[in-house]
């Protein structure tokens, strides 16, 4: 487990727009009971436990099951497959991110002006993910789950609502979904582990892209 990721700061700009949005688990949306809780803790902890042994590829229901000490049925029942428990252990790691966003301190938080936390944001989120690529990789067995998720809804709602306090032109949902593709842990990973490009770079790519996005208000 990581601690939280890095908050770099873009160029200066004018215009935030303080606004609390609630926090998007990757897992169970609904709360649980005081004992279900705890098991999917101890569920989670087991798998975390072996997942740094095994890696995230190698991690089975079954492994989890005996670490926890309980039914295979009982793993199954919590995570509905092997995919729903490698999205959950993404939670807290994605919790930390949106924390970060959402009620931290500048220049990503509210307390910046929405250029800055904007700037901020996609070196955040490639840093973050960079950190956790073999557990997202793992738990992309079906592309179009990855857009549904409500951790990833709550990114491109994140970015588009900072699109519309900077009264950028055109679909803002739309040109969310296209910065965020400029920082999929897929891409970011091919491009810095086989491509060898420095993640600096793809960084200072985020902030040109944003600028342009931006136009005119994007120039500091």
């Amino acid at each position: 487990m990581t601690g939280p990721d890095p908050q770099l700061p873009g160029p200066p700009s004018s215009g935030a727009t303080r606004t609390h949005l609630p926090l998007a688990p990757l897992g169970e949306p609904e709360p649980l009971r005081a004992d279900a809780a705890r098991n999917r803790t101890r569920l989670l902890e087991a798998a975390s436990r072996l997942m740094g042994g095994c890696g995230a590829a190698n991690l089975t229901m079954e492994a989890v099951a005996s670490a926890a000490g309980v039914g295979k049925g009982t793993v199954f029942r919590r995570f509905g497959d092997r995919t729903g428990l490698l999205i959950a252990l993404l939670d807290h790691r994605e919790a930390l991110l949106q924390a970060a966003f959402l009620s931290g301190p500048p220049p990503m938080g509210p307390g910046a002006p929405a250029t800055e936390r904007l700037h901020a944001f996609g070196p955040a989120v490639m840093r973050h993910d960079r950190d956790h690529h073999e557990l997202i990789l793992a738990s992309r067995t079906d592309p179009l789950r990855a857009y549904a998720v409500p951790a990833f809804r709550l990114r491109l709602s994140h970015v588009a609502l900072l699109l519309r306090q900077l009264k950028v032109q055109g679909n803002t949902e739309l040109l969310a979904h296209t910065l965020l593709g400029s920082v999929d842990a897929t891409l970011v990973h091919h491009l810095t582990r086989e491509r060898g490009v420095p993640i600096e770079e793809l960084e200072q790519g985020w902030h040109d892209l944003v600028t342009r996005v931006q136009g005119p208000l994007g120039h500091p």
